[in-house]
């Protein structure tokens, strides 16, 4: 595999930026024509930077409508911004049309109070204004987001709006040569950071100071944007499933995992999750519960080629009854997958609470995370994730920090004895 540097160089070909940008805006329009939509009308941050390119900066994201883009028919995506940032769009994002680059008209999910009337009126003659000079108009408009003061003022303009999300899930599911290798980034980042927190975990600090360490270390690399969260959950926080951090002491011998819920790396987001034992070895019970996890996860990645569905990875993991529950949602997440890429939350999901039922077929090119967990209540648990890219004739693993075992930080000599049974 490539898994070049991450810089930019002029004597060797890493990640042909202009490349993914085409291959992302068109694939995002076939995906559009595919669905019978005139134009896409996209709200989400995920989708903005898939068809436009350009960053939304963490103070925009939660706020759908103050930034947005469009995609109609065959001419470029038009990118609407909050107030002036548009002229740093132009200077910084040249690939779009400088004419492409507006100002929107946000009411920001109707905190603007009586005045989202008017913001919304301007908001959807412009969004018409688009559809008729590409001559979409009277089409259908795909829609990631429904704001509830839209529903009325669609209505009232004749604008016939429909679900668009499904059509960029499509189109983000299958990623080309470059987004592969943003992944692969991703988890050589991921790797580092996992040894980071082996080097630093130590009995005594607490959940937060290792969390902001590792935070710290991700911040310093290049071309980190944003990292949605540090999970370190330690001890009986580990099990059942908490996946927080807190001022929690650290104590000798206790179980720890870490996560790296969606480290961002020039959009191309992580999930990856390992276990470790502080202060000692784990018990034989801790290495025989891990063992099981570790078993349902490779038992699942076995199942992943081109051609097989969903179901034949969900159907390798236990039912929720294995911890005596009555439901498959009960245990949501505890073995779970789903795609990575600009969102945490690509196709496929994969869940025995759907995917038993409702199979997705496995496609070449598909990015995503499995995970599986187990413990014992309020006591520990144990976690573990690998990020996978699928291949034509394998199955590629990012994420190489050691799994095959709890890894053991700062043994005490001598500590690990006849007695450590009886103190679990």
């Amino acid at each position: 595999m490539a898994n070049f540097g991450m810089l930019g160089m002029d004597w060797q070909q890493r990640i042909n930026w202009d490349r993914l940008r085409t291959y992302r805006l068109e694939r995002a329009r076939a995906k559009m024509k595919e669905h019978g939509l005139g134009a896409l009308l996209l709200m989400y941050d995920e989708n903005i930077r898939y068809v436009t390119s350009t960053l939304t900066p963490g103070w925009n994201k939660l706020k759908p409508g103050l930034r947005y883009a469009m995609l109609c028919g065959d001419d470029a995506p038009v990118l609407f911004e909050q107030g002036d940032i548009g002229m740093q769009v132009k200077r910084h994002s040249p690939w779009l049309p400088k004419e492409n680059v507006r100002y929107s008209y946000a009411w920001i999910k109707g905190a603007a109070g009586p005045a989202s009337d008017q913001q919304v009126k301007k908001f959807t003659n412009a969004v018409i204004q688009e559809m008729k000079k590409s001559n979409v108009h009277g089409m259908k408009l795909g829609v990631d987001f429904i704001d509830i003061n839209l529903i009325d003022a669609f209505k009232d303009a004749g604008i016939e709006w429909t679900d668009g999300m499904t059509a960029m899930m499509e189109a983000r599911a299958i990623k080309n040569e470059d987004e592969q290798e943003c992944i692969r980034m991703v988890g050589a980042i991921g790797d580092a950071a996992h040894w980071e927190c082996m080097n630093f975990l130590k009995p005594g600090l607490t959940e937060n100071q290792v969390t902001a360490r590792i935070m710290e270390f991700l911040y310093n690399i290049p071309g980190i944007e944003d990292v949605e969260d540090v999970i370190v959950s330690s001890g009986p926080n580990t099990w059942p499933n908490w996946r927080n951090f807190s001022d929690r002491i650290i104590k000798p011998g206790e179980i720890v995992f870490m996560d790296l819920a969606a480290l961002t790396w020039n959009g191309y987001k992580s999930c990856y999750y390992r276990t470790y034992c502080v202060g000692k070895e784990p018990t034989e019970h801790q290495n025989e519960i891990y063992a099981e996890a570790l078993k349902w996860l490779y038992d699942a990645i076995r199942e992943v080629k081109p051609g097989a569905t969903t179901k034949d990875i969900a159907s390798k993991w236990p039912s929720a009854e294995i911890w005596g529950y009555k439901e498959e949602d009960q245990a949501a997440a505890n073995l779970w997958g789903h795609g990575l890429g600009l969102a945490q939350y690509d196709q496929p999901v994969i869940s025995r609470i759907w995917s038993l039922d409702h199979p997705l077929e496995i496609k070449e090119g598909m990015v995503f995370a499995l995970e599986t967990q187990h413990g014992i209540p309020f006591e520990w648990g144990v976690r573990i994730e690998e990020m996978l890219i699928v291949h034509s004739d394998r199955t590629e693993i990012v994420s190489n920090f050691p799994v095959e075992k709890i890894t053991t930080v700062k043994p005490i000599d001598g500590y690990a004895s006849k007695y450590a049974a009886d103190r679990k």
